[in-house]
C-alpha cells in the first residue's frame, strides 16, 4: 500500500544525548495552498536542531510535511506550527525552522522560527581554520 500524508510525527532514541551535535535537514519540496486564493506556495524547509534525548523519524517527518499540500495557510502560521509539533514530540534543546517561500508577486518571504531549552547555551563555536593560519605564519 503506497504511504499517505499524515499528522503523526515519530521519533527514535538520541543516539549521543550526552553531547550537542547539529541535525540539519532540508525539505526542498514543501507546499501548501494560499488561504486568500487557493493558490500552490511551495517552500524550501530548512531544520536545525540540538537534540536532547529524542530525534525525529525522518519517513514520519516527510509524510508529515506532505500532509499540508492541500491545506491553506498563511507562510507564518504554518512555519511556526511545524516547528510548535516538532518540539512537541522530540523536545530538543534548540531548533530552527527556516521556510524559504517561492516568489509570489513579486515578494519573497522568508520566516525563521526558533525555539530553545530553558536554560540551553549553544557551546562556543571552534574555528579550526584560525589554529591553521596561526601555524601557518609561525
Amino acid at each position: 500500500m503506497p504511504s499517505q500524508p499524515a499528522k503523526t510525527l515519530e521519533t527514535f532514541a538520541n543516539p549521543a544525548a550526552h553531547r550537542d551535535y547539529h541535525i540539519h535537514m532540508e525539505i526542498p519540496e514543501f507546499s501548501c495552498l494560499c488561504p486568500k486564493t487557493g493558490q500552490p506556495d511551495f517552500a524550501v524547509l530548512t531544520l536545525d536542531y540540538v537534540a536532547d534525548k529524542l530525534c525525529v523519524e525522518l519517513k514520519s517527518l516527510k509524510l508529515y510535511i506532505w500532509s499540508f499540500r492541500d491545506e491553506g495557510h498563511f507562510h507564518e502560521n504554518v512555519t511556526n506550527r511545524i516547528l510548535d509539533d516538532l518540539v512537541k514530540v522530540t523536545k530538543p534543546r534548540f531548533m530552527r525552522l527556516t521556510a524559504r517561500f517561492n516568489v509570489r508577486g513579486g515578494i519573497f518571504t522568508n520566516v525563521v522560527a526558533e525555539h530553545r531549552k530553558k536554560g540551553w547555551k549553544a557551546a562556543e563555536r571552534v574555528n579550526l581554520a584560525q589554529f591553521g593560519e596561526q601555524s601557518a605564519t609561525r
